[in-house]
């Protein structure tokens, strides 16, 4: 008897190898996304949010640093959007319930580079002007916004791990083909 959901590998398609290789794809880029952005959280963010508005020094943006988080953010952000658009592409005509897999991947990076350009990135230069005491804010603002985005971060933090989550549950399920019989 045929389920909705079989998995055969010899008479898998190209489409659905192709899918599962997009999934790859997708699962090591949220992985790896997940796992510097809790160290940007933890350690980097946790350096210069202890005590603001002095440890806003430690802040990675401007001339003092090397590296900016961003350098490493926006082109690890490129494989992963081939990755969940590839595997959504691909898996497009597999079973609803195995789509919503596909599909809350796409959803959560597209609210994630929707966020970050518009909340964080203000947020950002404001906490470095603060840093060199030319933002015009007072202290209150100052450790206020910085609270503010940290516990933004972790709702970022939130939303790459159900993007990893369900890549990996995508992955882990039988591949998804329709019934034959």
């Amino acid at each position: 008897m045929a389920t909705a959901f079989q998995y055969s590998a010899p008479e898998m398609s190209g489409r659905l190898r192709l899918m599962r290789i997009f999934l790859w794809i997708s699962v090591l880029g949220w992985g790896v996304g997940l796992g510097a952005k809790l160290f940007d959280l933890l350690i980097v963010a946790g350096a210069w949010s202890a005590a603001p508005p002095a440890s806003l020094v430690l802040m990675p943006y401007g001339p003092r640093f090397p590296m900016n988080p961003g350098d490493f953010f926006q082109p690890l952000s490129v494989p992963m959007l081939m990755g969940i658009l590839g595997a959504l592409i691909c898996g497009w005509k597999t079973p609803f319930e195995y789509r919503v897999w596909l599909w809350l991947p796409v959803t959560m990076f597209l609210i994630l580079w929707v966020l970050t350009p518009t909340v964080f990135w203000p947020m950002n230069h404001e906490l470095y002007l603060a840093a060199s005491s030319s933002s015009g804010k007072s202290e209150a603002e100052v450790i206020q916004m910085a609270r503010r985005w940290i516990i933004l971060d972790w709702l970022r933090v939130a939303m790459i791990a159900a993007g990893f989550v369900s890549s990996v549950r995508a992955i882990s399920l039988p591949i998804a083909a329709k019934s034959s019989s």
